[in-house]
């Protein structure tokens, strides 16, 4: 027999990001979620209107904004203020989830203490696991084994219980992996849309602007993510992320363009099974998904029509074409210091490309440079300190010479 809605405690929920794409979306979900989840609080990094609306929309409890900005407020909200306003947030004790919108490193240093905090995270922020994933994962595994002693069966007895994938490719990966041993995963499959220059001849590249850029085939996304879908730097911070998220070796990943962006990944398994999660291109499942699992509730996403799409292409990447998955690849091979300089240059790269100071094919040349330059040496496994400034040096080395300020270390989205 089903359970009456409000029939259990409310999940108690911080949204860190709710001004970009993702937490947007995140808000529209968790108002169709209520009263089984409660919205405690909201930061943004700036958007003052919006995060005002969304108070008055959802009543937290606390709202923070980047800055020293004045907002108004509905009665029983306050505004928390502060460089730690994101780790007091996070940490609250009123918070049993904490989701995750937020670009750049300042997400690392919230995420952490709210997985020591015994919180649950789920999270669409790159920088996490790919600058941090030695630390963040080291605290998910750590929380997951103090439950696992007590009962194994526990959804929260495994990493995954505790640092939950937001993005479509890695929430198929983990819905493919329930019920499942990762010892008998052969192989990870992410699935790439191709983005709109897939069949663009090479030498056409350097003519790319912006605007044919961010005309995405099949998604509705933010302009970053839209062009690194465009260059496939997605697809190659997304294998970083499978690496910490899997504990899978790097050869054992791979990426399969597929137009249509039905299949959002799959899983190869050792006795020769493939299985794949497949669904509408539509990020408010993925990020329900975080939210209730292990449970599955009805969304506002439609189910997929396999009669209407009529067919499925899968093709191989070509890594001439678009080599920031080569670099990708080879700064997780080398570890968490060339992966952080990597992610660290694209923030800056895309920023350029947008602002026309730099060619579409200077994007992965950027990249490149930037894990030449910074992403060696023995220290691989750096702490926060180390990513944040290696983070700053990396954007104030390879940003616009023309532009001023900002080293992308302060609040985000």
């Amino acid at each position: 027999m089903a359970e009456a809605r409000g029939s259990r405690p409310p999940v108690r929920v911080a949204l860190l990001g709710s001004g970009g794409s993702i937490g947007t979306q995140a808000v529209d979900v968790l108002a169709a979620l209520a009263p089984d989840w409660e919205v405690v609080a909201i930061a943004t990094g700036s958007q003052a209107s919006l995060l005002q609306e969304q108070a008055r929309r959802l009543r937290p409890r606390v709202v923070a904004i980047g800055g020293d900005v004045p907002l108004d407020l509905p009665p029983g909200c306050r505004q928390v203020r502060g460089a730690d306003a994101l780790e007091e947030i996070a940490t609250r004790p009123d918070v049993d989830l904490v989701v995750v919108g937020t670009s750049g490193v300042v997400s690392l240093r919230p995420v952490l203490a709210a997985l020591r905090a015994g919180k649950v995270v789920a999270t669409a922020n790159k920088e996490t696991l790919v600058a941090g994933g030695h630390l963040v994962m080291a605290e998910a595994t750590a929380r997951a084994a103090e439950r696992a002693a007590a009962d194994p069966r526990d959804p929260l007895a495994t990493p995954l219980g505790w640092l939950r994938p937001i993005d479509s490719e890695h929430s198929a990966i983990w819905q493919c992996l329930v019920g499942e041993e990762l010892d008998d995963v052969d192989r990870l499959v992410l699935t790439a849309s191709g983005g709109p220059f897939l069949d663009t001849p090479l030498d056409a590249f350097a003519g790319i602007t912006p605007e044919r850029a961010l005309r995405h085939p099949t998604w509705t996304m933010g302009a970053k993510i839209t062009i690194d879908s465009a260059t496939l730097a997605n697809k190659g911070l997304e294998i970083v992320e499978a690496h910490w998220l899997y504990a899978m070796p790097y050869d054992r990943i791979d990426v399969v363009v597929h137009p249509q962006s039905v299949v959002h990944s799959a899983v190869l398994f050792r006795d020769g099974s493939l299985k794949a999660q497949l669904g509408t291109p539509d990020m408010r499942l993925p990020i329900q998904y975080a939210m209730t699992h292990p449970r599955r509730l009805p969304s506002q996403a439609a189910p997929p029509d396999l009669v209407a799409a009529g067919r499925l292409d899968f093709r191989d990447p070509d890594e001439r074409r678009f080599p920031a998955l080569r670099i990708a690849r080879e700064a997780g091979a080398i570890g968490s210091r060339a992966t952080a300089a990597l992610i660290a240059a694209d923030d800056v790269a895309v920023a350029r490309f947008l602002a026309g100071t730099l060619d579409f094919p200077g994007i992965p040349r950027l990249l490149e440079q930037a894990v030449a330059r910074y992403g060696s040496g023995t220290d691989q496994a750096p702490g926060v300190d180390e990513l944040v400034a290696l983070d700053r040096e990396v954007r104030d080395a390879f940003r616009d010479p023309g532009a001023a300020g900002g080293t992308g270390t302060g609040p985000a989205a």
